[in-house]
């Protein structure tokens, strides 16, 4: 008998202008792929690179790879070799348009395939790991400003016209923009983008790395608190320190720092630095047992996509402690503590209060064990494939 078309896999083209698999975006979208052929999607994926093995049923076509080689974005420089990528993308798509249900794009490497995939009938949407671009750019530049200090030309966050022009034409040429967080879709809002244009999605964690210690611990003992990631100015580390040295836990605990700190923002940084209680680890590779170890997990980011270490903090068996620009699968006084951005004084009491208050650290801990099968990256591909579906129904 033959299969209704509902019941037929979603035929995904899912073009990655970076290298699929390596550290940052291209580890999301590496387990987006992954979570989406769980799923069941018949999946496409045109990325520049693949440097991590995809599922068995998942098509890959490297754009701009050929053998070991492969275009250097340090040579040709990133929007050229994003551009480059778009093209390749567009051209074969000319070619299999009835092959394809739905594109997925990312952003500085989506024009051409999008206007391609408008021109052609196929439904298109833009990934929007981040928030908007040009809301990310001030926040970022104010805090900045603030604080004595300035972005280097090439930091990710300093303004770039190019980029941003690039980026805005991308958003309105596709048909949606999926949002992974709540955050990120008020910052479009803001810029007077329409609400039926913005899907909402998640991120996940990766259950088989990140997974509690469930050995008991002496409640007696001092806070454990845990920052991971490059200390920038957008996750809002001059915040952290100062509400942990203000809070009574900073004297018998440890805050354990986890990322390479930029030079520029460590001459703000300063003394606090210098704590006896703050130990500055660098970059490390045990990032998954440093959260087993911990028992809270900080980031008062100012500007925000998704947060991944929320959900990989929860898997571990560390409660967040986040400000409202991170994920929404943070919900305070349930399985995490949420504080507004740049609320120093909230923050420390959210300190205090688990460093006082066992009882609710272990409660907080357990609802968020609780919600793990809701927030894997299989449970994130499942959400993103419905969002397909929803998407391609209303065409």
């Amino acid at each position: 008998m033959q299969k209704n078309a509902k019941d037929k896999p979603v035929r995904v083209l899912y073009s990655f202008p970076h290298r699929l698999g390596a550290d940052r975006i291209c580890y999301t979208a590496w387990q987006q792929v992954n979570g989406l052929a769980h799923a069941g999607a018949d999946l496409l994926v045109m990325p520049v690179d693949l440097v991590r093995p995809v599922p068995a049923n998942v098509k890959v076509d490297t754009t701009l790879t050929r053998g070991k080689l492969t275009v250097s974005y340090r040579l040709f420089g990133r929007m050229r070799v994003c551009s480059w990528h778009d093209r390749i993308v567009a051209a074969k798509l000319e070619k299999i348009a009835d092959k394809i249900d739905i594109v997925h794009t990312w952003a500085l490497g989506a024009e051409q395939t999008l206007r391609t995939a408008t021109r052609l009938g196929i439904p298109t949407v833009l990934e929007r790991p981040n928030a908007h671009t040009r809301f990310a750019y001030e926040v970022v530049q104010k805090e900045c400003s603030a604080l004595g200090m300035t972005l280097p030309p090439d930091h990710e966050h300093a303004y770039n016209e190019e980029i941003l022009s690039k980026e805005e034409t991308e958003y309105r040429l596709a048909d949606k923009l999926l949002c992974p967080s709540e955050f990120v879709v008020q910052t479009f809002l803001d810029q007077g983008v329409p609400r039926e244009k913005l899907v909402r999605h998640i991120y996940g964690f990766d259950e088989k790395k990140f997974y509690p210690d469930n050995k008991p611990k002496d409640p007696r003992r001092g806070l454990t608190m845990l920052s991971v990631g490059v200390v920038a100015v957008r996750k809002g580390q001059h915040y952290a320190l100062e509400a942990w040295l203000k809070s009574p836990a900073s004297k018998t605990g440890t805050f354990m720092i986890a990322g390479e700190v930029l030079p520029d923002y460590r001459k703000v940084l300063g003394s606090m630095l210098e704590h006896p209680s703050v130990k500055v680890l660098g970059h490390r590779t045990d990032v998954p047992e440093l959260m087993r170890q911990s028992d809270i997990l900080i980031l008062p980011s100012i500007e925000e996509g998704f947060g991944l270490v929320c959900t990989e903090a929860m898997g571990s068996g560390c409660v967040p402690l986040v400000s409202d620009a991170c994920t929404d699968i943070c919900q305070h006084m349930e399985n995490a503590l949420v504080h507004h951005v740049g609320d120093v004084e909230a923050l420390t009491k959210h300190i205090t209060i688990l460093h006082e208050d066992r009882v609710l650290l272990e409660k907080l801990r357990e609802n968020g064990l609780r919600i793990l099968p809701e927030i894997t990256w299989n449970a994130a591909g499942v959400k993103l494939l419905e969002a397909y579906k929803i998407i391609l129904e209303a065409r």
